[in-house]
Parts: structure tokens; C-alpha cells; sequence
């Protein structure tokens, strides 16, 4: 009989620094909220580690790995269904600091209506109930209580999919001005490789549970060399300065035509030989079996 198994992520290996914003990128069901899930243990794996702060976290105490999961916090895609609707909004903030017995109720509520100001927003909406919000407002909610307990890593999965472009770019600020005050790191989930062009240091494009090229932003935007991130790219074309004036950027422009030669690897054949080859310091992209560096050269 067949093998029927799905395989949800495979051979993947990502890295988030202290501090660093990182973007993980590729469209729906290619595995993105899998793995953020997984680093958080959310959802169970079938194999790999997850290291937090030098501790294998499948192997340590259970106590242990209790204190690690609470420096991990999450802002997911929905503001409408991440909140509960029974709650009055200062209950919600404040439940990222359930696990604190070193602080009264009243503190904590204190510690959730400094956090509204903290994310652009009044100490009088911790009594309203999310109904009464915005969806802007409502996701500000979610990052408060992410950021509450003054968490390590926030795992941002799709947070500004379902706003509007006026409100994704302030809540996009908003992430800066966050990470500024509080200095903890993220991986950024996103469909959508210009989004995460504006906050994140480092970007791995996934396709089908496998990355498909990882390097630096900036790299990886002067030069996209695997065909799955041009695909990505021409699907959300952007702006950029021109002599005249601007112009709609194409991946196009600065793709050689010779790249295209190079036996690059197709999620679609998933038994097909797997390789992530360094095509140029730090810039890493998936190519059927083992390509020497000197092929790019």
C-alpha cells in the first residue's frame, strides 16, 4: 500500500537571534504557521529539536520547559477570534500575567493599562469588551498581551493579513517602536515578502514545508535567485525611485537569465534530491542534489 503521509515541514533549519526581527515567508499551506506553532509547542512534532536559549526543550524538566514556553508569545492572524468577546479588554491584556504569583490582581491591572499606552491606545478601553474595537484596536490588544510578561520571542503569525493597508502600516510602525522599548526578538510570518521587507533582518522563503532560499533582506531583494521568491515577488510588486520619477519594480530586472539554468528544486517533486546551496555569503537557495559555489560564479 501506498504512503499516504503528508509531510507538513521537512528539513527545515531556522535560526532567530536575540533581538532580530526574522521573516518567514511563503503562501498558504506551505507551512508557515506549523513551524511557529511547533517552536512554541502549540502542536506536537514527528522529529527535529527546538533549542530556546541553549535549552533543548523536548529534553529538559518539565518545570523548565514550562518557564521557557512563558517567553514565548504569540499575535496571531484573527483580532476577531484571538480575543475572547466575553471578556472586558483589561481582563485579556492581563492574562499573559496569570502565571505571575508575584502580583496582585490590582497590579496587574495597573501592568495591562500601562501596556494599552504602550500600543497607541487609552487605559479607558480595558473596559470595554472587543465588540466595541476596530480591528486595528483589537489586534493592538493582542500585541499588548503578547508583550505584557516582557517575553524573549513573539511569534507574529500573519498579524496585519486581516487589516487593511492603512492600519497594516501602522501596526507595522507600531512592531518597530515595540521592539525598540523592549528588545524582544520575532519571527514575522507573512504571505507577503514586501511586509516583511519593512521590519525583518533575515528572510527564509518556504514552499511546500521545505525553504527555498534564505538570506539577508536586503540581499535577498537585490537579488532573488530562487524562481519560488521571484514568484513571490512579482505577486506583490512594489514601488521603487527611478530618474523619472518611480517605477513598479519587477523581479524580472534583476534576475539574470543565466540563474535560470541551474537545476534549482521544485517542491512540487518532493522525493526529488534536496539541497540548500550557498550561492553568495549568507544567501542560501534550494537546488536539486550538491551544486558547487562555483556554478554561480
Amino acid at each position: 500500500m501506498a504512503d499516504t503521509t503528508t509531510h507538513a515541514v521537512r528539513d527545515v533549519s531556522l535560526t532567530v537571534q536575540p533581538g532580530e526581527f526574522v521573516g518567514l515567508v511563503g503562501e498558504s499551506g506551505s507551512g508557515k504557521s506549523t513551524i511557529g506553532r511547533a517552536v512554541g509547542k502549540l502542536v506536537s512534532k514527528a522529529g527535529g529539536r527546538i533549542v530556546f536559549d541553549g535549552q533543548d526543550m523536548d529534553d529538559c524538566p518539565p518545570a523548565l520547559e514550562r518557564r521557557l514556553r512563558r517567553r514565548i508569545r504569540f499575535v496571531f492572524q484573527d483580532p476577531y477570534s484571538s480575543l475572547n468577546p466575553r471578556m472586558r479588554i483589561g481582563r485579556i491584556v492581563r492574562e499573559g500575567l496569570r502565571q505571575d504569583k508575584t502580583m496582585s490582581e490590582a497590579a496587574k491591572q495597573a501592568k495591562a493599562e500601562e501596556m494599552l499606552e504602550a500600543v497607541g491606545l487609552p487605559r479607558e478601553m480595558a473596559q470595554r469588551f472587543p465588540h466595541a474595537l476596530s480591528g486595528g484596536q483589537r489586534q493592538r490588544v493582542a500585541i499588548a498581551r503578547a508583550l505584557i510578561s516582557k517575553p524573549d520571542l513573539v511569534i507574529a503569525d500573519e498579524p496585519v493579513s486581516a487589516l487593511d493597508v492603512t492600519i497594516q502600516a501602522q501596526i507595522l510602525a507600531l512592531f518597530k517602536q515595540l521592539q525598540s522599548e523592549f528588545g524582544f526578538a520575532c519571527l514575522f510570518i507573512s504571505h507577503d515578502l514586501h511586509i516583511v521587507e519593512q521590519l525583518c533582518a533575515r528572510l527564509y522563503v518556504l514552499n511546500k514545508g521545505r525553504i527555498m532560499e534564505q538570506a539577508e533582506t536586503g540581499a535577498l531583494f537585490d537579488l532573488p535567485r530562487h524562481p519560488y521568491t521571484r514568484q513571490l515577488l512579482s505577486a506583490s510588486p512594489r514601488l521603487e525611485r527611478a530618474q523619472d520619477g518611480v517605477r513598479l519594480a519587477s523581479s524580472d530586472d534583476i534576475c539574470g537569465a543565466a540563474m535560470d539554468k541551474l537545476p534549482y528544486y521544485d517542491a512540487a517533486g518532493a522525493e526529488a534530491p534536496y539541497h540548500l546551496t550557498e550561492a553568495a555569503p549568507g544567501h542560501y537557495v534550494a537546488l536539486r542534489g550538491a551544486v558547487a559555489q562555483k556554478e554561480w560564479q
